[in-house]
Parts: structure tokens; C-alpha cells; sequence
């Protein structure tokens, strides 16, 4: 009933176009659009040391609001387990005072910043090593694919969207959800791996010029118009 006056609908992943057919809407009249990718060239890495945080030590990012499906306890719970590690989890949210309790408990606080509502994104991605995203549910994953565009390797939980996007061990590597044990080791297994993190970097690269760049996505939706009769 929602779509009634709608001519053709546009979906930015294939799993809701595939659900918006189950709902009795024609094949015929939706596409996949995916998401673009934004990674300003001018952009520096965020300084480190203004945020307590040594040069010399693996940082890892978590970007997301604070709430119990974007599972920023499973990163605190894998952080116990990479030993000299940084974690910088971005963010707001309801869940603040329970996460930084539970990084005392894991003993792990003074590894960790809460960075709050952040306006730099790209600045953030440019200072980390690696983007952790152990989401539960997440139907989309924006934050992997401006992980690509930065350069970064990012870890995920198979949830929905990291699944449809990611090929596991080339551009990105998959985890269990709310499985601390197998995050921290696929971090460790990066850490110990610079080779591994240079061809997922290259691949994802790759991925995102041909799939994810604002050129491609554009011309998809002037492919789009011209159907229409659009010039």
C-alpha cells in the first residue's frame, strides 16, 4: 500500500529489492542502486595523540550509534583478547554508561575511546589500522564499503549487509555473530598479516571503483532516467 503511486522503486541492496518482489511488487519494476562511496583525497588522518592514543599500536574502529544491534560489547570483549591494541568506538547512544562499565570489568579501559557524534568520519578511518563492525543487524553496511573507499581493512559480522557485500578473505573477512573470539582473532590474524591486509585493501579498491564509486553509482541512475526518457 505504501508504493501504490510509484511508478518503479530503487533499492540499495539486492536482498531488499528481493523482498520488495516478495511483497507482491513487480521484478520488473525495481532495481539495485547501491550506496556511493565518499573519501575526500584532502582529508588527514585524525591525530592520534589528541585523542590519547600511542602511534605505535594497532587501532581499531567501530562506527555506529550506541545500541544493542550494533554490538560494540562483542569489540570491547574481542579488545581483551589483542593484547596492546587501541579501540576507538564513534558514535552516540543509550548504551554509553553500560559500555564503558563493561571496559573496566574487561580491564581494558584505558585502551579504549568513546568518541561520541563525530563530524569527521574520513579523518577517523585514515588514522586506523583496521575497521571492526560486528553488527547484528545490519541490512546495508555503509561502514564497509567507506572502509574500502579509505583504504582500510574491515572485519564483520555475517550479518545481512556485510554478507551481500563482502567476499571473505579478499576484500573483507567474516565473523560469526556475537562471537568475540573469532573477532579478536581474525584482528590478530591481520595484525600478523600485513600481507593479507594489503590485498584485501587492493581488492576492495577494486570493488569500489567499478561498484561503489560516485561515477558508478551515477551511472546507474542516469541508465535509470534514460529508461524514463530522460536526457
Amino acid at each position: 500500500k505504501y508504493y501504490t503511486g510509484f511508478d518503479h522503486l530503487v533499492a540499495n541492496t539486492e536482498d531488499i529489492a528481493d523482498w520488495v518482489v516478495s511483497q507482491g511488487w513487480p521484478a520488473g519494476k525495481v532495481r539495485h542502486i547501491p550506496n556511493f562511496a565518499d573519501a575526500p583525497p584532502d582529508v588527514a588522518p585524525a591525530d592520534r595523540a589528541s585523542l590519547n592514543t600511542p602511534e605505535d599500536v594497532p587501532l581499531l574502529l567501530a562506527m555506529g550509534r550506541l545500541h544493542e544491534s550494533k554490538a560494540h560489547d562483542v569489540s570491547l570483549a574481542a579488545l581483551a583478547k589483542i593484547p596492546e591494541a587501541h579501540l576507538w568506538i564513534a558514535g552516540v547512544g543509550g548504551q554509553e554508561t553500560k559500555l564503558r562499565a563493561m571496559a573496566g570489568a574487561l580491564g581494558v579501559s584505558e585502551r579504549v575511546r568513546f568518541l561520541g557524534w563525530r563530524t569527521d568520519p574520513s579523518a577517523l578511518y585514515r588514522a586506523a589500522d583496521i575497521c571492526v563492525f560486528p553488527s547484528r543487524y545490519e541490512p546495508l553496511g555503509n561502514v564497509v564499503i567507506q572502509s574500502w573507499a579509505h583504504g582500510l581493512p574491515v572485519i564483520a559480522a555475517a550479518s545481512q549487509g556485510p554478507s551481500a557485500l563482502i567476499r571473505d578473505g579478499q576484500d573483507g573477512l567474516l565473523v560469526p555473530i556475537d562471537d568475540a573470539e573469532a573477532l579478536a582473532e581474525a584482528v590478530n590474524r591481520l595484525i600478523a598479516d600485513p600481507m593479507l591486509c594489503i590485498r584485501m585493501v587492493q581488492n576492495a579498491a577494486e570493488r569500489v571503483e567499478a561498484e561503489f564509486s560516485a561515477a558508478a553509482v551515477v551511472a546507474q541512475w542516469r541508465e535509470l532516467f534514460a529508461d524514463f526518457g530522460a536526457e
